[in-house]
């Protein structure tokens, strides 16, 4: 995310909004949230259902391969049916789809449900903030900072509501959101006007894969799918090992969600001011890689690995506004069909993660998982060393744009 821009143009306080504007913020904490909801209630998911880590893992799988898969379509059925109606499919798909993953008697419905919960985020996170953008008085910059907030509140208050909820019923996070989702979605139905046909310009299907054969993005989707494989391990597979309530992680990944909010907000252009983008995203990733070989060495201590979670925390959010902002400034394409793209690539690390941890702790030990998911970072970073000269349009600045996409890119990563 960027935060170059002051927070208000021509002197308009960010906080002087039009209540549509308000309505998609709101909308938008809730479904930032999801990110983070079910990682408290992940151990109780699995002894309610009497599920296995690998099973109950499946949850962030299903959500991150429906939410990357229908990232390929957004940008086609938005530019023909608008803002507005894409918001409202995608709200009410969340609600339908939670409801029924709290009313589900096994975890293989959950995680069904999960997916159609993916469906309807990719629908509205990829349409928030360019509705926002348009809707906001005060200019570009601070409709930026006010989605920005709505990122950082809901990567942060999602574990703590799962925790607070999850420590009366594993159920509660699921029906919690499906509420909040509903009371969004009356808002934007009632206070966002609908956008102009003649405002659209239709976006061609196959845009996203072709977006594919440039060697830019190509390079950092790539990136991105490894890098997300430590991500989702430190997000999805150290609640197991943590051993502690609902509460309690609830509680830990609150931290973690802070230090990923601060980071992306204030951390990351401060770097990217001083340095060049390349730099900044290399020594984040050996950075993360450090502390998830902390967090394998400190497994089996509970104090310890949530040291390394909430310091990995701040190592995401430099990584994820770097990377993101790197996608925007590749190449001349369509910030939507690159967004679309590389969203698409990356989802898949955060889907092959989870299970994979699980796995490998049951097969080996529970420390290697943290020591794999280091590896495949390294990997990422290396992508990132070799790759200089592909991405010297993105060390150089590229077109300095307001990053309107690149704001719902974060999104994904945290």
């Amino acid at each position: 995310m960027s935060v170059h821009a002051p927070h208000g143009a021509g002197g308009t306080s960010i906080l002087h909004q039009p209540k549509a504007v308000w309505a998609v913020a709101f909308a938008s904490v809730i479904a930032f949230m999801g990110i983070g909801l079910v990682d408290p209630i992940l151990p109780a998911i699995a002894s309610s259902l009497h599920a296995s880590p690998t099973q109950t893992s499946l949850l962030f799988t299903s959500y991150l391969v429906i939410t990357g898969l229908a990232m390929l379509i957004t940008s086609f059925v938005s530019s023909r049916i608008g803002a507005k109606k894409t918001l409202l499919i995608g709200l009410a798909l969340i609600v339908v789809f939670a409801a029924l993953a709290g009313a589900s008697g096994s975890v293989e419905a959950v995680i069904g449900f999960r997916g159609g919960w993916g469906l309807g985020n990719a629908f509205f996170i990829s349409t928030a903030l360019a509705t926002i953008v348009g809707a906001a008085s005060g200019g570009a910059s601070s409709a930026i900072v006010l989605y920005e907030a709505a990122l950082g509140l809901g990567i942060a208050i999602g574990p703590l509501l799962g925790g607070l909820l999850g420590s009366i019923s594993w159920r509660g996070p699921f029906f919690g959101t499906a509420v909040l989702m509903a009371v969004g979605f009356v808002a934007i139905a009632v206070l966002l006007q609908k956008d102009e046909k003649a405002d659209r310009t239709p976006t061609r299907l196959s845009a996203p894969l072709r977006a594919l054969g440039n060697p830019s993005i190509r390079l950092l989707a790539f990136t991105a799918l490894f890098y997300n494989m430590g991500f989702f391990t430190l997000l999805a597979y150290t609640p197991f090992p943590l051993g502690l309530n609902a509460i309690g992680l609830g509680f830990t990944f609150f931290g973690w969600g802070m230090g990923v909010a601060v980071t992306s907000v204030f951390v990351a252009p401060m770097l990217t001011a001083r340095m060049k983008r390349t730099t900044a995203l290399t020594g984040a990733l050996v950075l993360l890689a450090l502390d998830l070989v902390a967090g394998g060495l400190l497994i089996a201590s509970t104090v310890g690995l949530i040291v390394c979670i909430v310091v990995g925390g701040l190592m995401l959010g430099v990584v994820n506004t770097v990377l993101t902002e790197s996608v925007m400034m590749a190449t001349d394409l369509p910030r939507t069909v690159a967004s679309s793209a590389y969203s698409a690539v990356r989802f898949l690390g955060g889907a092959i993660a989870p299970p994979a941890a699980a796995a490998l702790a049951a097969a080996i030990t529970p420390g290697f998982p943290m020591y794999a998911a280091a590896g495949s970072v390294i990997v990422a970073a290396l992508f990132v060393v070799f790759g200089r000269k592909t991405l010297a349009r993105v060390d150089n600045g590229g077109e300095e744009t307001e990053l309107i996409e690149a704001e719902a890119l974060s999104v994904g990563e945290g």
